[in-house]
């Protein structure tokens, strides 16, 4: 799966939930308010939280009326995800013995899930806190929770229905009839529209993303640097192929997408969707989608990679990036791919369920709709 900023599942977001955090537009006006804690604000945020709880409840009912079983996973794993820009926790345990051993709060609880579905698991959600570092602002917290829910021996297109009935539900239970974000609106009990990554493309930038792509899965960095250019966009020297697809998403594609009613872009390259499965349509794409609602990326889903050994590649590839970038990488989690190795085809989605509800109660901030903030 991928993980949202809501990207692993950069929800997800995301993509894996790759998006930067958005800077608060008055940061001075912000340190100076007064504490969540304080009576007169929590009696201001309260109406919010109490319709959170409705949705929380509805949503509960919601998977448990299509057989789906609720799982608590470990927050503290001993990989928290292996995608270059994510960014996690660290911590250790001390043994009886007085071991140390490292370990890390969860960024997606897609591995502990994953084995669940090996372990002979169908349709699996859950509904916790994960944990991302290095994210603060108006649509990302350090804490926030994600809804993460799989489809053993279903397809991904199952994914795309749950995400439209889970937009339509929410907005249901908060009572009311459109979304509204920084200008922009959605219904959001219309169907959603698909649209491809490589439509998205040329729709918003002029650019044929797909001709960049090798039928292998790799990537023309000259050629979507070519197309950057003559679109008018900023590049740097050291940009390669996945900064140059970043830069397109977040300055011209994200901000038109779900606007009337939601979108569900399909189809990433496949060097932009590390844990999916390659599209039987076409080898240079993968089997992932993201769901946007007034420009708010809110879900990202997979047709889950089951291949154990293009998988570690795949991570290892990542880590090297990281390493690169940061300076730093993740340990890869062998149970997981292993117990990759006999997990059944499925499909899983992440949903950023603050965002989900921040969009459902009009609120302008995750923030506003957690009933306690971290501090910072």
């Amino acid at each position: 799966m991928a993980q949202i900023g809501c990207g692993s599942r950069s929800v997800r977001p995301s993509a894996s939930w790759r998006q930067s955090p958005v800077p608060d537009a008055n940061p001075v006006a912000m340190t100076a308010a007064s504490p969540w804690w304080t009576p007169d604000v929590h009696a201001d945020r309260r109406p919010r939280l109490i319709l959170r709880n409705a949705i929380t409840a509805a949503v509960r009912d919601w998977f448990a009326r299509r057989d789906f079983v609720e799982v608590e996973t470990a927050a503290l794993q001993v990989s928290p995800g292996n995608e270059a820009h994510l960014s996690a926790f660290a911590t250790e345990a001390i043994g009886p013995d007085g071991r140390h051993l490292p370990l890390y709060l969860h960024t997606s609880p897609e591995f502990a899930c994953k084995k669940l579905l090996a372990a002979g698991e169908k349709r699996i959600f859950s509904l916790s806190a994960v944990y991302r570092n290095r994210e603060r602002g108006p649509l990302h917290h350090p804490s926030f929770t994600m809804l993460e829910w799989y489809r053993a021996d279903e397809t991904y297109d199952s994914l795309m229905q749950d995400c439209a009935g889970l937009v339509a539900l929410a907005a249901e239970r908060a009572g009311t009839k459109r979304f509204a974000f920084r200008g922009r609106e959605a219904d959001p009990f219309a169907e959603p529209e698909r649209l491809s990554v490589a439509e998205a493309f040329i729709r918003y930038a002029g650019i044929d993303l797909l001709a960049t792509v090798a039928a292998d899965g790799s990537t023309d960095r000259e050629a979507l640097h070519a197309s950057l250019v003559q679109a008018g966009l900023r590049t740097a020297p050291d940009d390669n192929w996945a900064d140059l697809f970043s830069r397109v998403m977040v300055e011209k594609i994200e901000p038109g997408l779900g606007q009337g009613r939601a979108t569900i872009l399909y189809g990433y390259p496949i060097s932009e969707a590390a844990l999916a499965r390659p599209s039987a349509d076409d080898p240079r794409t993968a089997e992932r989608f993201e769901l946007y609602c007034c420009g708010v990326e809110l879900a990202n889903a997979f047709g889950e990679l089951t291949d154990a050994d293009e998988q570690r590649r795949r991570f290892i590839l990542e880590m090297d990036e990281k390493q690169r970038i940061y300076g730093e990488r993740y340990p890869i989690d062998e149970d997981f791919l292993a117990a990759l190795a006999i997990m059944p085809q499925a499909s899983g989605a992440a949903l950023g369920f603050d965002r989900l509800v921040m969009l459902a109660t009009g609120a302008m901030r995750v923030e506003d709709v957690m009933w306690t903030p971290v501090a910072g």
